[in-house]
């Protein structure tokens, strides 16, 4: 995956990107001489791809409203969608490249989706904690990422005990722990205080962890823990050629710079902060809207890549 350097980066967003040395895949793969390496489309979920009934944004004529097609069923009701035109789009892309979806949920949380099309082999779950293989989470790259967590930060008992400390019932809905990786508090928006997210980062940051607010919850992640070095590890693994990547929130930074190509829509945490990089392009539609717009970029870009290797080889 290239490097880059942002035109602005938050300070609380892990700045690191890491690459896959050689681009050489792992033994096992299903790499074949002679083919061409395949695109690897790592992509955030929530927000980015499926859309809760809230984060629709369908501003327009119901009667021109695009057709939904639910994709993730909780507590027996609909809660996340996409448009059938995106499903449709996911189905082709799935078919042809290697889809990861990148989410920092949980592997519970993320088993209650069902996306179109074929099931990807590959999954990133809690940020990166979690790198899935077909379905079940692999053990070594667990191993390491609490080897890394270990060395870098501080332990989650101490960030979690000064989430609690800090947090006023007030405005303070529940409080979790996920995958033993990561804490985030559930809050009330319209009470949240104006400076607590920006002072709970700066505590976080000199103890080596970071601080997102994504709607209704605020999270507090270890830097080491991210989407971008679990989606080098599949890079490696599947000897991809071409890293694409999409996302709309400060935890999907490090993903975003770590590809070759990377899309975010016109809402979210990065949109708000105006984020940006040479290579990211960001898309003014917003809402599930936004979601069908990325999956064409990438659908478009993944044409472009594997014709121009086909050129490559042939002279």
């Amino acid at each position: 995956m290239a490097s880059h350097t942002p035109s602005h980066t938050p300070s609380h967003t892990p700045s690191h990107a890491t690459g896959r040395p050689g681009h050489e895949p792992s033994p096992g793969t299903s790499r074949v001489p002679g083919h061409e390496p395949p695109v690897l489309i790592a992509s955030d979920l929530d927000r980015t791809l499926i859309y809760s009934a809230a984060a629709l944004a369908l501003r327009m004529p119901d009667a021109e409203a695009p057709r939904l097609l639910c994709v993730e069923v909780y507590g027996h009701q609909p809660l996340s969608y996409m448009t059938e035109t995106a499903a449709e789009l996911l189905t082709g892309l799935a078919r042809t490249s290697v889809f990861v979806p990148t989410t920092t949920r949980t592997r519970e949380q993320y088993g209650r989706i069902r996306l179109p099309g074929p099931a990807p082999r590959f999954a990133i779950c809690a940020n990166g904690g979690h790198l899935l293989v077909d379905g079940e989470s692999d053990p070594d790259w667990q191993a390491s990422v609490r080897d890394r967590l270990d060395a870098a930060c501080a332990p989650l008992e101490d960030v979690r005990a000064h989430l609690l400390r800090t947090a006023d019932p007030a405005w303070l809905l529940k409080e979790r722990v996920a995958e033993d990786l990561f804490a985030y508090l559930v809050v009330e928006r319209a009470l949240l205080p104006g400076n607590y997210v920006k002072e709970l980062g700066e505590w976080a940051e000199e103890r080596g962890w970071t601080v997102s607010l994504q709607g209704r919850k605020i999270y507090a992640v270890p830097k080491p823990l991210t989407k971008s070095a679990a989606v080098a590890e599949v890079a490696r693994r599947t000897g991809a050629g071409e890293v694409l990547g999409a996302g709309d929130s400060l935890l999907d930074a490090d993903l975003l710079l770590a590809a070759d190509r990377a899309w975010r829509p016109g809402h979210g945490e990065l949109a708000d902060e105006g984020w940006t990089a040479p290579h990211v392009t960001a898309l003014p539609e917003r809402g599930v809207a936004a979601g069908e717009e990325i999956l064409r970029a990438f659908a478009a870009r993944a044409v472009e890549a594997r014709t121009a290797t086909a050129r490559t080889a042939t002279t």
